[in-house]
């Protein structure tokens, strides 16, 4: 995560999403009047202008000092495009404190409940933070993009044409128990996942490898499939997580089980102590391997993360003003406009900071089930949206704090912008002349969100939507209810948070007035994960963390290959996007993937799956002021739980004044 573990490629997303719990919001913790959600990756929340930048920083700068070596390289690390930013004598990142000291704890809510520490499957109801024990081969950092360095190994070796990849890892790895980490568990792992991981991740991994080699005990080769993207053959695979084979064979454990024990990884956390639903805390491993590594200088600086479980948002903020938890991330406009005035902020024990946020917009969205025959008309799904007024909800309910989403690729420069440049239709003609997208948009600019009055009820809205539902054959009866076959129109939100009543009360309250049957069913979170696994859901509020590089992860979240997973929550299945998708993934330049994103965000937008929301470029956090960070931070991760640290006497200070 920005945060833990540190997940850089698409597989890695993929493994983040299961490891919160089912929960279908994935990314940094916004200031988005939403339910908390997860830290995300750095790298897939950074933008591609970061590399350039990243020249000009001055310090800790080196060339990519890979050896070509009879054809092949030989690197500590690999970029998509360009060279490294950091060479292979760094010291340490340049958005660190190198002297920050190690100690103290950091503390923070979530919602819900869980009964698993294992995050990687579909079963139960995982612990935030599950997957902090384990480390994937290959990392990245916060401040550029398209770039893996190793931190389970030493090197990566591979050919020009990238057909195989060989990883030494370092001396000394080792698992939490002391044992050693070896290319073994590296095969194993890769093997687990192969036959039981998650039904996506398994077809991305299917689809790129061929075999997995061990050469001995430092040394593993990957051999790719020849008919598979060559951009992301190398990262694909440096993503994954090692786990510890002797512990699964002793343990007669299963990826694919819910099940308390967390199992055995490498990383610099383990499980320490939790109460079922209520807390759960990871201890700093003072025997942790890599500690001393330049990629981990000034991180990992906290002895203990405690995570404190609460029923509602209101409870939690509630937790926050008496000091039971010490960060808060906070996720609603109205409170951060109208709760922060209690005594730990007027006395300074707590501190109110709006830092920035430069990643891509998470495409925060009302979803819809396309599963269900109701929503495969087009017309339907886009009545629908007109209903969602964001102007009244913003200016009334968020105290004017958003911006509308428009793109999946939201606050970034591979947003589709205008009418599609020439390079963009020569992607999208041939889709156009097969008839599998319209040929509006070889000319037109891409569908944005609609535009709503001040009134809840937009009357023209309701206008178009009429029309809309009509043409689709859903027809008002003398009830007010529209109805097609004598089947009426209905329309459920599946929500598991209270906190958000106050935006789906008003979108419900105006698809009646359409003459849709709509209500909210707001369930508890064990049943909210069942039924969204499960596909028996009308919407659901759903993100997209599409990143700057985008590769395979897009066919998990978008890709008829995904349709039936947990990340393809809408069930997209479309033969224009998939094979935009593999242009993608085929794009050799920066310049080729930011046109083929282009396109494919017209598409999308165009197929209506989705009502966008809204969107904050700034973290809204709340924090006792024992908690430091350095400055500037890096654009594009708060990194909270990565790099900030703890100052033990000011929080000692805070616990003598009563604050804690």
């Amino acid at each position: 995560m920005t945060q833990y573990p540190l997940r850089r490629t698409a597989l890695g997303a993929a493994l983040r999403k299961a490891a919160i719990g089912g929960a279908s919001l994935l990314a940094v913790p916004l200031a988005f009047d939403r339910a908390p959600v997860a830290p995300a990756s750095a790298q897939e929340t950074a933008r591609s202008t970061a590399q350039d930048t990243a020249q000009d920083t001055g310090r800790n700068t080196a060339p990519d000092a890979a050896q070509d070596t009879a054809g092949t390289t030989v690197s500590h690390g690999i970029s998509t495009f360009g060279e490294l930013k950091y060479g292979p004598g760094f010291a340490h990142l340049d958005y660190v404190n190198p002297d920050a000291p190690k100690g103290g704890e950091f503390s923070m809510s979530w919602e819900g409940t869980f009964d698993s520490f294992n995050p990687f499957t579909r079963k139960g109801r995982a612990g935030l933070l599950a997957n902090i024990g384990y480390e994937d081969m290959m990392t990245g950092t916060a401040d550029e993009i398209g770039a893996l360095y190793c931190l389970l190994c030493e090197t990566v070796e591979y050919p020009q044409d990238r057909a195989w990849a060989i990883f030494t890892l370092r001396e000394g790895t080792a698992f939490s128990d002391g044992t050693p980490l070896t290319a073994e568990d590296v095969k194993f792992t890769h093997d687990l996942f192969a036959s039981e991981g998650l039904l996506s991740f398994r077809t991305v991994l299917g689809n790129y490898v061929e075999s997995v080699e061990v050469l001995d005990d430092r040394r593993v080769k990957y051999v790719f499939k020849p008919d598979t993207p060559i951009r992301d053959r190398v990262q694909t695979v440096g993503g994954l997580p090692v786990m510890s084979k002797a512990w699964y064979e002793s343990s007669g454990a299963s990826l694919d089980e819910s099940r308390l024990e967390p199992g055995i990884g490498s990383g610099p956390y383990v499980l320490d102590s939790y109460d079922i639903n209520s807390q759960i805390v990871y201890r700093r491993n003072p025997d942790y391997w890599g500690s001393d590594l330049p990629i981990n200088v000034g991180r990992n600086n906290f002895d203990r993360i405690r995570i404190e479980y609460f029923g509602d948002s209101s409870a939690a903020l509630e937790g926050f003003k008496s000091g039971a938890y010490t960060f808060r991330n906070e996720n609603s406009s109205k409170n951060w406009a109208t709760a922060y005035d209690f005594p730990g902020v007027e006395s300074g024990a707590v501190t109110l900071a709006e830092l920035p946020d430069g990643t891509i917009a998470t495409g925060q969205s009302y979803v819809f089930n396309l599963r269900r025959e109701k929503f495969q008309d087009p017309r339907v799904r886009e009545a629908i949206g007109l209903m969602f007024n964001f102007e009244w909800s913003n200016e009334t309910l968020f105290y004017g704090t958003y911006d509308r989403i428009d793109s999946f690729w939201e606050n970034s420069e591979l947003e589709a912008e205008g009418p599609p440049s020439p390079e963009e239709v020569a992607l999208l003609k041939p889709l156009a002349e097969e008839g599998l997208i319209d040929e509006a948009l070889l000319s037109e600019p891409p569908a944005g969100a609609p535009e709503s009055g001040a009134r809840q009820l937009d009357r023209g809205n309701l206008r178009k939507a009429s029309n809309l539902l009509e043409e689709a054959g859903w027809i008002v009866g003398d009830d007010g209810k529209r109805r097609k076959d004598g089947q009426t129109l209905r329309v459920e939100i599946l929500e598991d948070s209270p906190t958000f009543d106050r935006v789906h009360n008003p979108f419900v309250s105006n698809l009646q007035a359409l003459g849709i049957e709509a209500k909210l069913n707001r369930v508890d979170p064990a049943q909210y994960t069942d039924l969204t696994r499960s596909f028996e859901f009308d919407m659901v509020v759903d993100q997209f963390p599409v990143g700057y590089e985008p590769g395979s992860g897009l066919m998990q979240y978008f890709g008829t290959e995904g349709v039936e997973d947990v990340f393809n929550a809408m069930g997209l299945s479309d033969p224009a996007v998939d094979r935009l998708i593999g242009a993608v993934m085929a794009a050799e330049s920066r310049a080729e993937l930011h046109v083929a994103v282009k396109a494919l965000d017209r598409v999308m937008r165009d197929l209506r799956f989705w009502v966008p929301q809204w969107f904050k470029d700034a973290h809204t956090v709340a924090y006792y002021d024992y908690l430091r960070y350095p400055e500037p931070l890096p654009l594009y991760a708060l990194g909270q739980l990565d790099f900030w640290w703890a100052d033990q006497e000011a929080f000692e200070a805070l616990k003598a004044k009563g604050a804690l």
